[in-house]
């Protein structure tokens, strides 16, 4: 899908009010991703970063306000084309990776494509690629539980990467990591993403992984607040 003018962002979200019971997470939360751009969230715990990605990613709908991507309004959506959007368009990675505990890192990266249509042998073969792309060459065949949290969450990046999506979103994806792996989480994704043209919008309270982004946005008490320009 084309997102036509260049100017136009890619993912747009306007006003998003979202509460979970009695506790307002956002309020009146507004944020642009462009194609390709590299965007930080940051912002204190509680302060509604996960939240306003759930919003962004298509996982929860907003109370109010409205999410468009590439012309399409997310939060008026069917299921079945969010799910849709999930599988080809979108991936999404979390703090802890969420392998899936009983497949191979192999199997966990494939899987996506498998669910997409894509043979189990073409889809080993592209996952085994994206493992060595992303410095786990000779860990296909580990479970999440026999690998070291480096590990398992850059088998999560390749999961979220296999299917060529347009978007990736990383919810505190170095937050379980000691710095080395976390720099080195970063690292591998910050130049895929360059590498590959996909946008990334990175939920992060961590300065240096903010670092990694083209721009930054603060999120205080639900309202997103510009903080500008990180890196080149």
């Amino acid at each position: 899908m084309s997102n036509g003018d260049s100017t136009v962002p890619l993912l747009a979200a306007r006003d998003l009010t979202k509460a979970h019971g009695r506790t307002e997470a956002l309020r009146g939360a507004s944020v642009e991703l462009a194609a390709g751009e590299i965007l930080a969230v940051t912002g204190a715990s509680g302060s509604g970063k996960s939240t306003l990605l759930h919003c962004l990613a298509g996982i929860v709908r907003p109370d109010a306000g409205s999410v468009s991507y590439a012309g399409e309004r997310l939060d008026a959506l069917p299921e079945k084309r969010l799910s849709e959007l999930r599988r080809t368009e979108f991936g999404v990675v979390f703090q802890f990776g969420q392998l899936i505990p009983e497949l191979t890192a192999l199997d966990n990266v494939a899987l996506p494509l498998m669910l997409a249509g894509t043979s189990r042998t073409d889809a080993q073969a592209r996952a085994g690629e994206w493992l060595e792309r992303f410095g786990v060459r000779g860990q296909e065949a580990l479970r999440p539980g026999e690998m070291s949290g480096g590990q398992a969450q850059r088998t999560a990046l390749a999961r979220a990467l296999v299917t060529g999506p347009r978007i990736v979103f990383a919810d505190e994806p170095t937050g379980a990591l000691d710095s080395l792996a976390g720099e080195q989480v970063m690292t591998a994704l910050a130049h895929t993403a360059r590498e590959q043209g996909t946008a990334v919008l990175l939920i992060t309270h961590d300065a240096q992984v903010a670092a990694y982004a083209d721009r930054e946005v603060r999120l205080s008490d639900g309202t997103v607040v510009p903080q500008g320009v990180t890196a080149a």
